[in-house]
């Protein structure tokens, strides 16, 4: 069916439109919860999709009683109405029950019309912010909105462009998936290896004829295990495997290493907004002059400094430059780089940790809203260090995770590219269903 047979039809008549509610401050950070609640920068969350599944702060049905607010149903199209989350266009479709922040708007599809899933593809077509009102801070109205048309193609027509367009969808949440995985063990081999100190403690137990109550590594072969000892020594940290070092963090990780970048030279620039929040890369980089800022190789950790970025868990591994290349971010990032023979993905892992977050935090300093971390209170940090056979060991066992999370992380902003040049052309019905399935399948 041509696109000149689709009537055109107000949203207005399409969906229900609705404005979100205001987040109290006092649910910043809540990390479990019957229902997640979106901010705009949640919108981040799973880079190159369309939909949020999660979000960094979550709320309670007594939650909701409180704001007296209710939970968008799964299939709403959410997106900014205001800011620059306008400005850049970000919408996304709700896979389950969500509270949203007043920020953000709602279009709640009639599925007797419209599948939720094709709505979101097909509303994505327009710059948002073009219709936006006001001057200083363009806003979106409900008004405004509503007249706006869709192309309306039937609805057996509407869910065929969704599932074509939903298999790249699918296959980028499929790597999103596994790379959650992928980072989860990492985490864990190094939380067992250099917080709890399990090898040590397994062969302890052994020792002491108590196997069946030790713990054992994970993550380890029998060669590796063969380097670490069996007991324990005394230090500033307390009991930490003997034959290894208690040291404050500046002492095996650089922090905020110099850099020499010229201003006004082209170079790699990654802002605040796109730092991940999970997983280690960024949802997108951009190329632009260098002006000041933190300055980075590949291989370094970025972790932001300031309130609430810090909290929310900003963090990224940087493995996107060329070779030899310097890029350049946010003066409110902290730059760590471990000191050979530490690996580098140990910065990432250290700046993921609960025990070091949780230190970060509550050295904060500054007013209400503007606190950062100095600093120089990282020297007040300090960490057990290995002998230098397991800091080689713990990268080899962790570097292919990183490897295969970047090779699935590129992988997906490929498959977004096609999705989003299929897309149009199929909305518009330019191409044909049969035609893009092929595509499709083929790049999945």
């Amino acid at each position: 069916m041509a696109n000149e047979a689709w009537p055109e039809v107000r949203l207005g008549n399409l969906c229900k439109l609705q404005a979100g509610s205001v987040f109290p401050p006092a649910l910043q950070g809540k990390a479990h919860g019957t229902y997640p609640f979106a901010k705009v920068s949640d919108m981040n969350l799973g880079a190159n999709m369309f939909c949020i599944r999660d979000a960094n702060n979550w709320v309670d049905d007594a939650d909701l009683q409180q704001m007296r607010a209710k939970p968008f149903p799964a299939g709403t199209t959410v997106f900014a109405k205001i800011g620059e989350g306008l400005k850049q266009n970000r919408l996304r479709y709700l896979v389950r029950e969500t509270v949203i922040d007043n920020n953000m708007m709602g279009a709640t599809p009639d599925t007797a019309r419209l599948d939720p899933r094709f709505f979101v593809y097909a509303l994505s077509r327009f710059n948002l912010g073009e219709i936006a009102g006001g001057t200083a801070l363009p806003y979106l109205t409900v008004s405004a909105l509503s007249d706006l048309t869709l192309p309306l193609p039937p609805l057996p027509e509407q869910r065929a462009i969704a599932h074509t367009l939903g298999i790249l969808d699918d296959k980028i949440e499929s790597n999103r998936q596994m790379n959650e995985t992928l980072e989860a063990m990492a985490r864990a081999i190094f939380k067992s290896w250099f917080m709890d100190f399990d090898p040590v403690r397994a062969k302890l137990a052994l020792s002491e004829a108590e196997g069946a109550e030790g713990r054992q590594p994970f993550g380890m072969d029998a060669a590796t295990a063969a380097f670490f000892p069996s007991s324990f020594q005394d230090s500033p940290l307390g009991k930490i495997p003997r034959g290894w070092k208690a040291a404050p963090l500046p002492k095996v990780v650089e922090i905020n290493p110099p850099h020499s970048l010229p201003k006004g030279d082209e170079a790699t620039y990654l802002d605040m907004q796109n730092m991940p929040t999970r997983g280690h890369r960024p949802a997108n980089w951009i190329s632009r002059p260098f002006v000041s800022g933190s300055r980075f190789i590949n291989g370094d950790t970025l972790l932001a400094r300031i309130t609430p970025c810090l909290e929310n868990g900003k963090t990224a591994f940087v493995d996107f430059l060329d070779e030899g290349e310097v890029g350049w971010g946010s003066t409110e990032f902290i730059v760590l780089r471990p000191i050979d023979p530490l690996p580098p993905e140990y910065g990432y892992c250290l700046a993921r940790d609960e025990d070091f977050r949780s230190f970060a935090i509550q050295n904060m300093t500054g007013s209400s809203g503007r606190q950062r971390v100095p600093t120089d209170s990282l020297a007040q940090y300090w960490v057990a260090t290995p002998p230098e056979p397991i800091a080689r060991c713990f990268g080899k066992a962790i570097r292919p995770l990183f490897a295969k999370a970047k090779t699935n992380s590129e992988e997906s902003a490929t498959l977004a590219a096609i999705r989003d040049a299929l897309l149009p052309k199929l909305i518009s019905g330019e191409i044909r269903v049969k035609d893009a399935e092929k595509l499709a399948g083929r790049a999945s």
